[in-house]
């Protein structure tokens, strides 16, 4: 009796091991920071707002209100308006705002977190590689917090949809028999939903769904044929009613959107495309442009896809060679043993299918975007068509990695795996740095806008011109007590992108006319000023209030 009292007191005071390996700890406490870092952004009035980002509020306040459930982005005939729905219970509960629009799209980042970290595990990566990829996605340069933040339409929500159809795929090419009907049905509706809201993930869909049908086709006929038709017709389901309701093929929207045959040198279009694009596009640049030295990634990356590439062929190679003997044996093998070796050959080739299925789907973006005149005309705004490629960095630095923890003497391809993992990490860091410096700027902009909507307040004002990246940013912050409409700088009709508003402010027997200090606009209403009672400045913005 007393040994065993002993021994229990030995139990109680000997250390206990960790129920969490380190790797998993550090990887949730880097992901937290990662959250944390964004929601202080997005406390910090950054990434800044615009009016295309307050349209989509302006389509959550109408789906709250119950007055409208658009399909699109207002005034376009493409782009689904599922952010607008994520923000609508928000808005509903603490108004029109611009954190009420973002906080959604904070969890689908989180949500994105979780699911690399799963992946990478998945793929075959060990936990200190996992959290190697949970470090590059918690940092966010300025162009990533803001394709992860902003609710202008068809980027928050695309990563974690490659991320989750790349994790379907591989439980449905292993074979995995508990709840496969769910897995099929989760993997055409969340392919029939990228159709509707934004086609660049269109890539990685084809890829992914290529290695299903290579590898599952035999269990892809009669019920879960129809399973997976099905649920693809219901995720497109908006844009497909929206089609047969008007008549029109939504997809013509989308490739004349694309401006392929507009004006823009092959020249522009590659060094947009394949300088600067990958580079802006992962998240190592500073705001709005990209310093000389922060361009080596454009020759790391071709590298790096081709050694990913050969790494992940050779690996399904090799499997499939064990899989057909283990296959060939499969008659007289009575042993769990080499039925669990059989598996874990079949884990191993899935694995290797996904990571080619990835990289083609980075090829494919990146091939997409450069041939498009976007790449040559705008290629720092428009990198953001690039936001998909972070889907693929399980796949894309396996080469390294695998290179980097070798175990034996250091050479010379482990001392340049090694670097290009810190040059990456240090690099994502330093445009990070530069995303925070933004801050003071964004808030005072903000505070400018918000002394802007106090003014008018304060004035009575209910109907105002203004430029396009004035009006429906007023309209949503005053939750349309104030309606604006659109005037170009020769003092034309603009884009208005709801008709009600400029009918409007035309039928207002006395609109305001307002106008950022300096812009073109502003300088055409004051040499042609409007027959005013009163024209001040108000905090970096001009107000010309009429007669009423």
């Amino acid at each position: 009796m007393t040994t065993g009292v002993r021994q229990a007191a030995r139990d109680t005071t000997r250390p206990r091991a960790s129920r969490w390996p380190a790797p998993v700890v550090l990887a949730l406490l880097v992901g937290l920071a990662g959250v944390a870092y964004r929601l202080a952004l997005l406390l910090g009035d950054t990434p800044r707002t615009n009016s295309d980002e307050a349209t989509m509020g302006l389509a959550a306040l109408h789906i709250a209100r119950g007055e409208d459930f658009p399909v699109f982005f207002y005034g376009q005939a493409y782009m689904g308006a599922v952010e607008a729905y994520l923000a609508a219970p928000l808005v509903a509960l603490a108004g029109p705002s611009v954190l009420a629009l973002r906080l959604p799209l904070l969890a689908l980042y989180a949500l994105f977190l979780l699911l690399s970290w799963r992946l990478t595990r998945r793929l075959g990566g060990d936990r200190w590689f996992a959290l190697l990829v949970v470090g590059l996605l918690a940092l966010g340069a300025d162009r990533i917090v803001k394709n992860q933040l902003i609710a202008g339409g068809g980027y928050p929500e695309l990563n974690p949809i490659g991320a989750g159809l790349a994790l379907l795929t591989l439980d449905l090419v292993t074979g995995r028999p508990a709840g496969r009907r769910w897995r099929l049905a989760g993997f055409g509706f969340l392919a029939g939903l990228t159709v509707w809201v934004d086609p660049l993930l269109l890539p990685y869909v084809l890829a992914l769904g290529t290695v299903l049908v290579a590898t599952a086709g035999r269990d892809l006929r009669g019920h879960a044929a129809a399973l997976l038709a099905g649920a693809a017709l219901l995720g497109a389901a908006p844009l497909l009613g929206y089609g047969v309701a008007h008549g029109r093929n939504p997809l013509s929207a989308v490739f004349a959107a694309g401006g392929g045959d507009a004006a823009a040198s092959w020249a522009d279009r590659l060094h947009g495309g394949l300088v600067l694009g990958p580079a802006l596009g992962m998240g190592l640049c500073s705001p709005g442009h990209c310093a000389t030295w922060q361009l080596w990634w454009a020759l790391a990356l071709p590298v790096l896809l081709v050694l990913a590439v050969l790494s992940a062929w050779r690996t399904w190679r090799a499997a499939s060679v064990r899989a057909v003997r283990a296959d060939g044996a499969g008659a007289v093998r009575a042993d769990d043993a080499r039925a669990v070796r059989a598996d874990s050959v079949r884990a191993v080739r899935a694995g290797a299918a996904i990571r080619l299925a990835l990289l083609a789907g980075a090829v494919g973006t990146l091939a997409a975007y450069t041939v498009s005149s976007a790449a040559g005309r705008t290629p720092v705004e428009s990198s953001r068509y690039l936001s998909c490629l972070a889907i693929s960095l399980p796949a894309l630095l396996w080469p390294l990695w695998t290179v980097a923890r070798r175990r034996g003497p250091v050479d010379l391809p482990r001392l340049a795996a090694v670097g290009a993992l810190v040059a990456l990490l240090g690099t994502a860091t330093v445009a990070t740095a530069g995303a925070l410096a933004t801050v003071p700027t964004n808030r005072a902009e903000a505070q400018r806008h918000r002394a802007l909507v106090e003014a008018l307040r304060e004035r009575g004002v209910r109907h105002v011109y203004g430029e396009y990246w004035t009006c429906n940013r007023l309209t949503f912050a005053t939750g349309e007590k104030i309606v604006c409409a659109v005037l170009d700088e020769r003092l034309r009709p603009g884009l208005d992108r709801l008709p009600a508003y400029p009918r409007a402010v035309r039928e207002s027997p006395a609109p305001a006319y307002v106008a950022p200090v300096g812009s073109p606009l502003a300088r055409s209403l004051d040499d042609s000023p409007p027959p005013a009672r009163q024209a001040l400045t108000v905090d970096g913005w001009r107000i010309w209030l009429l007669h009423p």
